[in-house]
């Protein structure tokens, strides 16, 4: 450990129960929580997938895309996933002050790495490579993910002995450390053309969340699952088949059908999360039951977009209206792979090793290696494999409390940053090429909601980023997750959660409106909402602490605001 990095600082997060716990500083500069994916309490193998897959999808396109910085690190702190935009010079020693304007130009045109990321970057906003990349998605990379995930769901884990079981296990992890990779190369290509309309938008005084309003309606992929269980749900009426369990969708042979081929595709899915213990749906027929008796058509007025396109194009000159309806365009033909690319390539190969070491855990469990089969999500590959091949690993004593210590870490409230502020380079100082693709990156990151920043609420109203137009007044429903949602969620209540995944969309079917504490006006949680016309506050930063469980609350999209309104008991 290098001099600068022994004498970081620290934060202390708090448990509800008194305990402190210190958050040291990864690294040199400064990091910002990102809890749009992974809110805490993060599981070992977890943290080393998407550290490895991050940093190296991004170190080796940002080359290619002409964006000058070496790769976004990340690291784990107490569970929490801390990230940190790495420089292309001096990276491991940062400034609080940026260098001298006339020293930073010059750098930038001299030096060897800055002159290739200037070329690249001419080169990608010249002739986008995303519409060939996009193609691509749909005539090969997609066919072949899904027939390797298709394979991996078809073997019997249960056949298995613990040597096969093992095999299999290290070939899904090593499915998913490649897919994991793949998610983040191919998001330059459809995150690219987004960040660029929302770059472009910037200079005609266009906000982020009202041209994403004009990309609603792009992506069939989003619908796709509900589009599904609304069939199901139509062919159970149709037969008058009313089922109590997942079994009974049997009884109505057209139901069963369209059942069956939704389950081959989503079955082996992460529907609560990303992270390797939250349950998949093939786990959870009771979730799947109550989605689909829920189901509801998802129509929308495909006609909005296009009005919504049309008013922006009004408010900005004349001349610039040729390029406005190209980057739309473009942005539009991104965002079906910017939603089917996660599904794919991260929550069904996560999926499927989850599958994967809860039998192992169940194995582990019945020989005594384990106390509880859970426990097993404490533990790092090589102490799985080294468990169910030898017996030699840590005890089940001490596994029980590292898996408690890990639980606990999920109640902790971590600091937004860590380390010293670092002053990034001032755009004007840069080659016009590169201050565009780091304009593209910074909106990016920041309409995502993972640069750690949160608007401040105010005396009255939870603040944060409000999708369409509408208001509703509701009963709030507080669920950290899908599965805790659905069990409690009734139809047109307000569900108040801390992030969504994209399968969060069975969920979504139920709900009145939505209020999430993590993400921005990009999220999964902001795009879900779009799509389905659900009046929703995204990234309102204290609505997890402040709301409680069946308090009234009334959204308001247009003032990016929520209101809790006093009770009746307490109004008297």
């Amino acid at each position: 450990m290098d001099s600068e990095t022994s004498s970081a600082s620290t934060h202390e997060g708090v448990l509800d129960h008194g305990l402190e716990t210190e958050f040291e500083t990864p690294g040199p500069g400064q990091w910002n929580l990102d809890r749009s994916h992974f809110p805490g309490g993060t599981t070992p193998i977890m943290q080393s997938v998407l550290r490895e897959a991050m940093e190296t999808a991004f170190s080796k396109q940002w080359v290619l895309h002409g964006i000058p910085a070496e790769t976004m690190s990340v690291a784990f702190v107490q569970g929490f996933m801390y990230t940190r935009l790495r420089p292309l010079v001096l990276a491991d020693r940062p400034s609080t002050k940026p260098p001298p304007t006339p020293l930073l130009k010059l750098l930038t045109r001299i030096h060897p790495e800055f002159r290739r990321r200037t070329k690249a970057a001419e080169k990608t906003l010249a002739n986008s490579p995303a519409p060939a990349v996009i193609k691509e998605w749909h005539e090969e990379i997609r066919p072949r993910l899904v027939s390797i995930n298709l394979d991996f769901q078809n073997v019997d884990l249960s056949l298995l002995d613990n040597e096969g079981l093992l095999k299999h296990f290290n070939s899904v992890l090593a499915h998913l450390r490649f897919s994991m990779t793949e998610h983040f190369r191919l998001h330059g290509y459809d995150l690219g053309p987004i960040g660029q309309l929302l770059v472009e938008g910037q200079k005609w005084g266009l906000k982020g969340p009202e041209l994403l309003a004009a990309l609603v309606g792009a992506s069939p992929s989003t619908k796709a699952p509900l589009e599904s269980l609304f069939k199901i749900k139509t062919f159970l009426e149709k037969d008058e088949v009313s089922p109590e369990n997942l079994e009974d969708v049997k009884k109505s042979p057209a139901a069963f059908a369209e059942l069956d081929s939704y389950l081959e595709n989503r079955g082996s899915v992460l529907y609560a999360g990303y992270d390797l213990d939250t349950p998949t749906l093939r786990e959870s027929p009771e979730v799947l039951l109550a989605t689909i008796l829920a189901a509801t058509n998802p129509t929308s007025d495909a006609n909005k977009p296009l009005e919504i396109a049309a008013q922006l194009r009004d408010r900005i000159p004349a001349n610039k209206h040729l390029l406005f309806d190209e980057t739309l365009h473009d942005a539009r033909e991104a965002m079906d792979l910017r939603d089917d690319n996660g599904p794919i390539t991260a929550e069904w190969p996560a999926g499927l090793l989850r599958l994967t070491i809860v039998e192992i855990g169940r194995r582990l469990e019945s020989s005594g290696h384990l106390i509880d089969k859970s426990h097993i999500f404490c533990l790092t590959d090589t102490e799985i494999t080294n468990l169910l091949s030898t017996g030699l690993g840590p005890s089940s004593k001490e596994i029980a409390e590292r898996e408690k210590t890990r639980l606990k870490q999920k109640l902790l409230d971590p600091p937004l940053t860590l380390g010293p502020p670092e002053s990034p380079p001032p755009l004007d100082a840069l080659p016009a090429p590169l201050a565009t693709t780091v304009s593209m990156v910074q909106v990016v990151i920041n309409e995502l909601g993972m640069d750690g920043t949160k608007e401040t609420d105010s005396s009255e109203h939870l603040l944060g980023i409000g999708i369409g137009d509408g208001k509703i007044t509701g009963v709030a429903r507080v669920a950290e997750n899908a599965e805790e949602a659905i069990q409690r969620l009734q139809p047109g209540e307000i569900l108040v959660t801390r992030a969504t995944s994209p399968a969060y969309n069975l969920v979504l079917t139920l709900v009145g409106g939505l209020i999430t504490a993590e993400g921005g006006a990009m999220s999964h949680a902001a795009v879900l909402s779009r799509e389905l016309d659900i009046p929703a506050v995204i990234g309102a930063a204290k609505a997890m602490t402040k709301i409680r469980d069946g308090d009234t609350v009334e959204i308001d999209s247009s003032k990016n605001s929520v209101t809790i309104k006093p009770n009746h008991s307490e109004s008297n």
